[in-house]
Order: structure tokens, then C-alpha cells, then sequence
């Protein structure tokens, strides 16, 4: 019904051709009319003339996703609720039931949203784009890390050439704005020996998130699409840029490895040159970020001579 509707944009759409087109009576079109009212959708229903389509809600339920669509296979088969726990447990539920690569989790909310190591990930109503997406790749299970990489330069690529704002990287998985964090990225998978069996790839986005939706404890470090651009953005618009260029790296990716995401990486990255505290195992390391490795660890010059970060919290 939404689409029929959509179709015509402005315009009338009579009620004889919606039956005719969708098989069913009048009673189940006006059923159907008060339900898509209920998601937010103002129709217009005029005698002689039939609906038309006043205003849509922003949601990125799949009627109003596919018609932005532009990819092969990544969202192509997908998987939406109004709110969930949280995309990345239901993803590797149909991981694990057989889901192609490409297929994707979509959601308005969760309520338990997953961070790296185990962090909460705030994730208001109507606001964000959080989402996870199953991948295939045919590599080691000790490359996986690249992954992470590598969903880092294509969701940057895409949210500088869709808002203008100077998005920056910052090693792992934190996508920032004026030094403060506005999306978050997080692999993980499932391995057989030395294979991925599967990835589930979330991505978690503040676009049209307000002041009054952020938490008192993220105010510093958190921020918005929609606070640093001055303006509110069309999420199914996003979705459907993030997950095409998303194909367009990830196929590179296993098409000619990780050196060209390394180098686009490095290119993207707000952190190299600068002195940073990094985490780890062993204890604090502090020196200059100077790049990455081929594996994708991140290179600390320091005192003792250039060190591989494999997994650390970061503090600039």
C-alpha cells in the first residue's frame, strides 16, 4: 500500500486501482489506511479522488528503505522491528540459521544496545540508525580486525560526502565530529579453525539524536549529525549511501586486500601525529600515532621504539 502510495507522490491514487493492483476489497484498504495512520503517515482520503500521500514519518522500516536501494546484496533481505534489544543478538541469531551475506538487522530503538567490550550504546527512539549487517568473507579468522577497518573508511566516506561535516576516525572503532563521538562500530564472529564462518558488522549512528536525548555523562564526548550540522537528515537516505559504498569497499577489500583501506584509513584518521595514551595488557603506553600495520594494529612511536596497539582503549 505504501509503495502504490509512494509511487504517485502527490497525487491521487483512486481506490479502484489499489484494489485492483493489491487483490483485496475496499474494507481491507481502508484497514490498511488506518494502520499506516497509526505509524505516524498522514493520508488524505478524498470521494471520486481516492488517497494521497500528505506526510511521511522518518522510519527505516523496508518499504521506505528499498526504493533508495542501490546495492547488489547488502540490505537486499532484511530484518525490521519497531524496537529490539539489540540488532547485533537478533543478527547472529539468523547468522546462525543461514543468512546470506548482505542480509540486515534494522531497528527504530534498542534497549540494550552493545558497545565494545560490553559497553552500553545509548540508542534513543526515531533518531539514530542502528543496524547490523551479516558478512561471509573468506579470510582468517586472525583478519577479522580488518573488518572494523575497513566499515570505518565507508561509513566516513559516505557521512562527509552526504553532510559536509570533517568526520574523522579514531582507531578502532569510533567515528568523531569536533573530537566527539558520533558513531560507533562494532565487529564480531564466529570462526571455524582458522576460517570466519560469519561476521555481524553493527553500526550504530547519532544522526537527528537531540541535547535532551543525550545522557548528563555523554554531553562531552558524544555528540550528532544533526547537532554539528545545524539541521536534521533523512536516515533511509543515509542507510542506503552508507550500505552501497560499504559493498563498493568491502568487495575491494577482498579484491585486493587491506593495503589501499590501510592507506584510506591513515588518510581519514583525526589521531595520527597526535600523543596518545593507549590501554593495554602490558599497561599504559604513551607515545605519537603514527599509522597502521599491515594487520591493521595501530603504530605508537614511543621512547622504546615503534610499538603494534592490537586492542586498547585510546585517550588523546
Amino acid at each position: 500500500m505504501l509503495s502504490l502510495l509512494l509511487e504517485r507522490e502527490d497525487a491521487f491514487l483512486s481506490g479502484e486501482e489499489i484494489s485492483r493492483r493489491l487483490n483485496c476489497s475496499r474494507t481491507a484498504i481502508w484497514k490498511h489506511i488506518k494502520e499506516l495512520r497509526k505509524e505516524g503517515y498522514q493520508i488524505e482520503a478524498r470521494p471520486k479522488s481516492g488517497y494521497r500521500l500528505v506526510y511521511r514519518p522518518d522510519r527505516v522500516a523496508p518499504e521506505e528503505l528499498k526504493p533508495h536501494l542501490r546495492t547488489r546484496s547488502f540490505g537486499r533481505r532484511m530484518q525490521y522491528q519497531e524496537c529490539v534489544p539489540s540488532t547485533q543478538l537478533l543478527a547472529h541469531e539468523w547468522a546462525k540459521e543461514g543468512a546470506e551475506e548482505g542480509s540486515l538487522v534494522i531497528t527504530e530503538e534498542q534497549t540494550d544496545g552493545k558497545g565494545r567490550m560490553n559497553r552500553i550504546w545509548h540508542s534513543p527512539p526515531h533518531s539514530g540508525i542502528w543496524m547490523s549487517l551479516v558478512l561471509r568473507p573468506p579470510i582468517p579468522v586472525t583478519e577479522a580486525p580488518q573488518l572494523t577497518l575497513m566499515a570505518s573508511v565507508a561509513v566516513t566516506r559516505t557521512l562527509r560526502r552526504e553532510t559536509g561535516l570533517d568526520v574523522t576516525i579514531k582507531w578502532p572503532n569510533d567515528l568523531l565530529v569536533g573530537g566527539k563521538k558520533i558513531c560507533g562500530i562494532l565487529t564480531e564472529l564466529r570462526g571455524e579453525q582458522d576460517r570466519v564462518q560469519y561476521v555481524v558488522l553493527g553500526i550504530g549512528i547519532n544522526v537527528n539524536v537531540t541535547p535532551d536525548f543525550l545522557p548528563k555523562e555523554l554531553e562531552s564526548i558524544a555528540t550528532s549529525l544533526a547537532i554539528e550540522g545545524g539541521r536534521t537528515f533523512q536516515r533511509p537516505l543515509l542507510i542506503a549511501a552508507i550500505l552501497k559504498e560499504l559493498e563498493e569497499v568491502y568487495e575491494g577489500y577482498l579484491d585486493h586486500g587491506f593495503e589501499p583501506i590501510r592507506i584510506l584509513w591513515e588518510e581519514a584518521a583525526g589521531m595520527l601525529g597526535r600523543i596518545i595514551t593507549a590501554q593495554t595488557p602490558e599497561g599504559p603506553r604513551r607515545g605519537e600515532a603514527v599509522g597502521l600495520a599491515s594487520s591493521g594494529a595501530l603504530l605508537l612511536k614511543t621512547e622504546e621504539g615503534t610499538l603494534p596497539v592490537y586492542s586498547s582503549d585510546i585517550q588523546i
